[in-house]
């Protein structure tokens, strides 16, 4: 029987526990007992799915850039601190640091392990990740910030269709920290302790299976978070309108009376004999009908004297005096281009101390319809 009775202080522990729980909030949002605050579990999912079109179309650009399948996972967020962050990843990382300047405000930092971050490297110069560089100079440093740049470019584009207005952001700032002794809420320049991150597992065939951060500050995030909601209801409300306004005619129309219509359209048909157009002199055929109306519309015309492919090591390494050999050879035709397509070929000329070309000869009508396909 006493068995079944609690005690005075069990009663008092389970009080504490429940009171507890009322003043922390549930799950609404807001702050914890703890004083960290949080996210409702819309804003969290808002806050995923602006993650997942970042780094989905960011992926896409890295994929292009080091010539391997780049697998990120679904992401996941959660609300923490600067220091408590350090303390789960006290390792060296690469801090890129981007920052929203149009369409949303806030910083967008991300956290890379730098032994992951060199293996990216060595793929974007052309290596094949299996030796990758001990340590990341300058030049690795540039090839990142310029492989940033085009992968946050790509994201931009991917949130203007979503939100509707133009987004931006700043050009990327690249730098290598340690994550267990520099203090990195003066690095980030957040303005406070309280940060949202969104973890995600990143994924380059064999050479790389690991995991990135991205980082932004607590009220940032809250603010993200409240645009991404009201996007997503105003995008809501126009599909029912539009979807409304498409479904109203079908359902006010009476049963039988598009029969009716289509009946009414028949007695009204007219019937004309058919008349051909006049045959015209086949000389003229494949003309272009009225082209004086467009003899006066302007065309760039570029001279080609070849073509070659460099990797990002070999661009950055260019200076003055340096010698980049094409794939055409010397004495060779060179191409005359017309809006970017073949027209012509010729031979370089100097006319009164200006170079000059003088056509040689004309791309056949069928090669040309092959160069616009």
């Amino acid at each position: 029987m006493n068995e079944d009775v609690l005690s005075q202080e069990e009663i008092d522990a389970l009080l504490r526990a429940t009171l507890s729980e009322q003043e922390g909030g549930g799950s609404g949002g807001g702050e914890t007992t703890s004083g960290t605050p949080e996210l409702s579990e819309k804003e969290k999912d808002a806050l995923g799915e602006l993650a997942n079109m970042v780094m989905g179309a960011a992926a896409t650009a890295l994929s292009e850039l080091v010539d391997r399948k780049v697998e990120i996972t679904t992401p996941e967020v959660k609300v923490t601190t600067v220091d408590r962050l350090q303390q789960d990843y006290p390792l060296p990382c690469l801090l890129v640091d981007v920052r929203y300047i149009k369409g949303l405000e806030g910083l967008n930092a991300l956290f890379i392990k730098l032994k992951d971050a060199a293996i990216i490297v060595d793929l974007m110069m052309g290596g094949d990740g299996l030796n990758p560089p001990e340590e990341l100079g300058e030049i690795h440093l540039s090839a990142i910030s310029e492989a940033m740049n085009q992968m946050m470019g790509a994201a931009a584009s991917t949130l203007n269709s979503f939100l509707g207005r133009p987004v931006e952001f700043s050009p990327p700032k690249v730098n290598v920290i340690d994550m267990a002794a520099e203090n990195v809420a003066d690095t980030l320049g957040a303005g406070t302790n309280d940060v949202v991150v969104t973890s995600f597992k990143i994924k380059i065939e064999r050479l790389v299976d690991s995991e990135m951060l991205q980082i932004i500050p607590y009220p940032a995030a809250k603010a993200m978070a409240a645009e991404l909601l009201a996007a997503t209801d105003r995008a809501r409300k126009e599909t029912a309108a539009s979807t409304a306004a498409a479904s109203a005619p079908a359902a006010s129309a009476a049963p039988g009376g598009a029969d009716e219509n289509m009946k009414k359209k028949e007695k009204q048909v007219n019937v004309h004999p058919v008349q051909f157009a006049p045959l015209e002199d086949g000389s003229r055929r494949g003309e272009p009908a009225n082209i004086d109306l467009i003899l006066d519309v302007p065309l760039q015309v570029t001279v080609e004297l070849g073509r070659t492919k460099k990797t990002i090591k070999e661009i950055l390494a260019l200076g003055p005096g340096s010698v980049i050999e094409l794939d055409k050879l010397a004495g060779e035709p060179v191409d005359l281009l017309v809006n970017g397509k073949l027209l012509a070929k010729g031979e370089v000329v100097v006319i009164d101390e200006n170079f000059g070309i003088r056509v040689t000869d004309i791309i056949s009508p069928m090669e040309r319809l092959n160069n616009l396909q």
